[in-house]
């Protein structure tokens, strides 16, 4: 194991026992050289003040860089932003966009969220059909 490996599993591990000072020390400079899962978990810790300041623009940041790089928790992050404009504006269209490429990766939560947003024409245009795709999506494991 490397040490940025040790470091990220540290971090991790800090983050989940809700020792979030230390999570922020050892993720932090992960986050700031490109890792997406450091990068995810400083976004929910600036994003809601955990061991920081609360920070809007770095979880923003933060967030977005993770989930560019593919990381599924992150674009769902991402996506909830945008859908109840926490820290962004509120825009659904590009809140669908995000929970569309994690639904695409296999976040179920993802697709249940934008099979409602479908259901309700909410950032995307109704349409009862995909609704109901993605919802068997959902319930057969997809």
């Amino acid at each position: 194991m490397t040490d940025v490996d040790m470091d990220l599993a540290s971090g991790i591990a800090a983050f989940e026992s809700k020792n979030f000072v230390r999570a922020m020390q050892l993720l932090s400079p992960l986050a700031d050289r490109g890792n997406p899962e450091a990068q995810f978990r400083m976004a929910i810790m600036a994003q809601i003040g955990l061991g920081m300041v609360t920070n809007c623009a770095k979880a923003v940041a933060w967030m977005q860089a993770a989930a560019e790089q593919n990381f599924a928790l992150a674009q769902h992050g991402l996506g909830f932003m945008y859908l109840q404009g926490e820290c962004t504006r509120h825009d659904p269209a590009e809140a669908a966009k995000w929970f569309r490429r994690a639904a695409a990766q296999g976040l179920e939560g993802s697709r249940t969220t934008l099979a409602m947003m479908y259901a309700q024409g909410l950032g995307v245009e109704r349409n009862e059909a995909e609704a109901q795709r993605l919802r068997a999506e959902t319930d057969n494991g997809a």
